[in-house]
């Protein structure tokens, strides 16, 4: 099931959904049918357009989740929480001038912020997130980064888990052997909507602590210039996995 969610999201996320859409319109233009070919270069036509769109950070922006926190978390919440988890965001593999993998970008980001509340608080620091694609774990990684780079110590590292699903049904028995149920959840704004959702599940009291936020550039001109995919990539993620979630919930 898991290396299916990754094929299927990989074929209809952008670029690869727009250009295969593109492809079949190319091809139905030239069917012997008027009808066919006028409806086939519609659909060339519109899915290029969609994906010149989609690399506006405007769009990307419009797209994130309407659920996402707009703040960070403030320090009455924070006074409540239990301990600090901070979730994967995947990882820079073989990295020449760190001798191997490590934190990617969307990691470290997460583990910075991370830092900065257990520094602030005191709070003990789970991190969670494995190998799903092979490699060196994720929580691994951001254990080592804290550790040696921030000055914050890991009490538990769940490196096992394949996606945030897991993340939060193999981090909720770590903390609740340990008598925590009530945590600071730290990972992207634009990810906090479901990553709570799924750590709720798990009996787990979720106070947001998102990073990560989507913000316009200071100059209005960039966002409407097609430049980047991963903002809008990055949303429609979100929603497809959502959908995902109620699909599966609604399965025998």
């Amino acid at each position: 099931m898991f290396l299916l969610k990754k094929i299927l999201t990989a074929l209809i996320l952008p670029p690869t959904g727009p250009v295969l859409l593109a492809l079949f319109g190319l091809w139905l233009s030239r069917r012997k049918s008027r009808r066919w070919q006028y409806a086939g270069l519609a659909l060339a036509t519109l899915s290029l357009l969609a994906l010149i769109a989609l690399s506006m950070p405007v769009v990307g922006n419009a797209l994130t989740p309407a659920a996402a926190p707009q703040a960070p978390i403030n320090a009455e919440a924070l006074r409540r929480a239990q301990a600090v988890v901070i979730l994967g965001g995947g990882s820079y593999y073989a990295a020449p001038e760190y001798g191997g993998d490590t934190v990617g970008s969307a990691s470290l980001v997460r583990a910075r912020y991370g830092a900065k509340l257990a520094r602030e608080t005191g709070l003990p620091v789970l991190v969670t997130s494995g190998s799903p694609l092979g490699g060196r774990a994720e929580a691994d990684s951001m254990r080592e980064v804290l550790e040696k780079e921030f000055g914050v110590r890991v009490r538990w590292t769940e490196a096992k888990s394949r996606d945030t699903e897991e993340n939060a049904s193999m981090s909720a028995p770590l903390l609740k052997a340990n008598g925590i149920t009530r945590i600071a959840l730290v990972t992207h704004a634009a990810h906090m909507p479901r990553a709570a959702e799924l750590f709720r599940r798990e009996g787990i009291e979720v106070l947001p602590a998102p990073t990560g936020f989507r913000r316009s550039s200071p100059s209005a001109v960039e966002d409407y210039l097609p430049r980047n995919l991963r903002p809008a990539r990055e949303a429609l993620h979100e929603h497809l996995a959502r959908f995902f979630n109620r699909l599966k919930d609604a399965l025998p």
